[in-house]
């Protein structure tokens, strides 16, 4: 163990149930996703199997409800940090994203949706025998939620639902959909959830590449008249923006989480690079500008996290604001850049060549800086929260 990776071990926020959770699912990726990561990548999904495999481990159901077949007895928002940085020790930004992409889709239908609804879909969701994906994003909107445009018209007991999503996580695979749609006026009063059965007629979907996060199936989705039954409205018809805004924090306290993993495994490997390979007749990091680039590293790694480990402890606390979350997430993304191309400068031509982390991770920066809300975006939310101004 090196000085910089026993972080945990000095923080206030995580005890020996943290650490013993940790030690699980290491073991679990040591088994079941650390000799497989590559083929994952190069075939563009996981496999369904592996989602039964990490239900069977005690990774997806952590922290659900028991009622619904998962286990938050014992656990806090800190054990879920821990498994946000344990299923990132290999590299692939994919893998978190597909694997726990019941971590968007799900939460809505919990928080807002009928007991016959939770019944029917949390229980085989964390059993891994299900996916569900969320549908908010579409091609002609991004991150203006309040103006999107797939449409659902309700006719007795279903809902007809025209229109599309764009950039869906896991929209490939999914086998329900927790999907925006607009059920009345402009803007965010009109916006409905409903759970599509992503087999009905008429969803259509197209496979999209993307220049990182490989192993992760993402998806263009089209609805040309998909009747949905009514029963599968999630909360109140035109309550729905409500139920996607409060997924955000959670959402962007992850994204901000996993740019801090990811920032600790490219910088293992460049240290670890700088410690074996020599250059003028000495290791790598026997040069002074080498060392100053790893400790500038460690420097934003540690104040990052620290960032994250202070608004996990005010969710918990109930003390949170959004204005915290996505200031956090343009500093953990912001970092994570800075971090992959020191850590790229340090492995030199490597770094370039595929197969090192250092090289995945460097790829998947751009999502982190874009997805959840632009960097543009957050900032401006968090200037109107707290200093005011015209929406």
């Amino acid at each position: 163990m090196t000085a910089f990776d026993d972080w945990r071990a000095r923080s206030p926020f995580y005890d020996e149930t943290h650490e013993a959770l940790a030690a699980s699912v290491r073991r679990f990726v040591a088994k079941e996703i650390a000799p497989h990561i590559d083929r994952w990548e190069a075939e563009g999904e996981l496999p369904r199997e592996l989602h039964r495999k990490a239900a069977e481990a005690g990774i997806l159901g952590l922290r659900y409800p028991e009622a619904y077949g998962g286990h938050s007895e014992g656990f806090d928002i800190f054990h879920g940090l821990v498994v946000t940085e344990e299923l990132a020790a290999v590299g692939a930004g994919g893998l978190g994203a597909s694997l726990m992409t019941h971590g968007i889709g799900l939460p809505p239908i919990l928080a807002l949706g009928s007991e016959e609804l939770k019944q029917r879909v949390a229980p085989p969701v964390l059993a891994g025998d299900k996916i569900i994906a969320l549908g908010i994003t579409e091609a002609g909107g991004g991150s203006d939620v309040a103006n999107l445009s797939t449409t659902a018209v309700r006719d007795g007991d279903v809902y007809f639902v025209n229109g599309g999503k764009m950039f869906i996580t896991s929209g490939m695979r999914a086998d329900w959909l927790t999907c925006a749609v607009r059920t009345g006026g402009a803007g965010a009063g009109g916006i409905s959830l409903l759970l599509i059965d992503m087999t009905a007629p008429g969803v259509s979907r197209t496979r999209l590449d993307k220049m990182g996060w490989r192993c992760s199936d993402t998806a263009a989705i089209h609805f040309d008249n998909v009747r949905v039954p009514a029963a599968n409205l999630i909360g109140t018809e035109n309550g729905g923006f409500m139920g996607i805004v409060r997924n955000f924090n959670g959402e962007r306290l992850g994204m901000a989480m996993g740019c801090c993993a990811y920032a600790r495994v490219a910088m293992a490997e460049a240290a670890d690079w700088a410690q074996q390979r020599q250059t003028f007749g000495k290791p790598l990091v026997g040069h002074q500008s080498i060392r100053i680039k790893l400790a500038d590293m460690e420097r934003q790694i540690e104040a990052t996290q620290a960032w994250v480990d202070l608004c996990a402890w005010q969710v918990r606390e109930g003390r949170d604001r959004p204005a915290d979350f996505a200031m956090l997430k343009v500093q953990a993304t912001r970092m994570l850049e800075h971090v992959a191309r020191e850590a790229a400068q340090v492995l030199g031509g490597a770094s370039y060549i595929t197969g090192s982390k250092v090289e995945r991770i460097y790829r998947e920066v751009r999502v982190n800086s874009i997805g959840g809300g632009s960097e543009e975006i957050m900032l401006d939310l968090a200037g109107r929260q707290l200093f005011g101004g015209a929406r």
